[in-house]
């Protein structure tokens, strides 16, 4: 709880507009709870049977990853991967670095 606590405090205090939090499921409710208390947007995913991805910030980017639709983050499409890196505060040109490597892995791919 106290990483979640942490990524509330960031979120609040403007330093980043979108959170993803993985937490084992026991603990949506009371997520769940702290955000609408506080009216923050969130969207959940599960990952396992005991396990989620909560998502949780501005409207906006929650609505993007809505129009995404995706519950698995291996499902993201290249581009999808790298917007999600950019909304979420990652290095920008890490995420350049990864966007290409993927790219060049699936040409690498379809060339043998």
């Amino acid at each position: 709880m106290k990483v979640f606590n942490h990524h509330l405090y960031e979120y609040e205090k403007g330093l980043r507009n979108l959170i993803l939090h993985t937490t084992k499921s026991k603990h949506q409710d009371f997520m769940v709870r702290r955000l609408e208390n506080k009216q923050i947007a969130y969207v959940i995913y599960p990952v396992s049977a005991k396990k989620i991805n909560i998502f949780f910030g501005d409207q906006n980017c929650i609505e993007v990853i809505k129009k995404i639709n995706k519950a698995d983050l291996k499902a993201y499409t290249d581009e999808e991967d790298f917007i999600l890196g950019i909304m979420l505060g990652y290095d920008r040109l890490k995420q350049c670095e990864r966007y290409l490597q993927r790219k060049d892995q699936k040409a690498e791919l379809k060339a043998v």
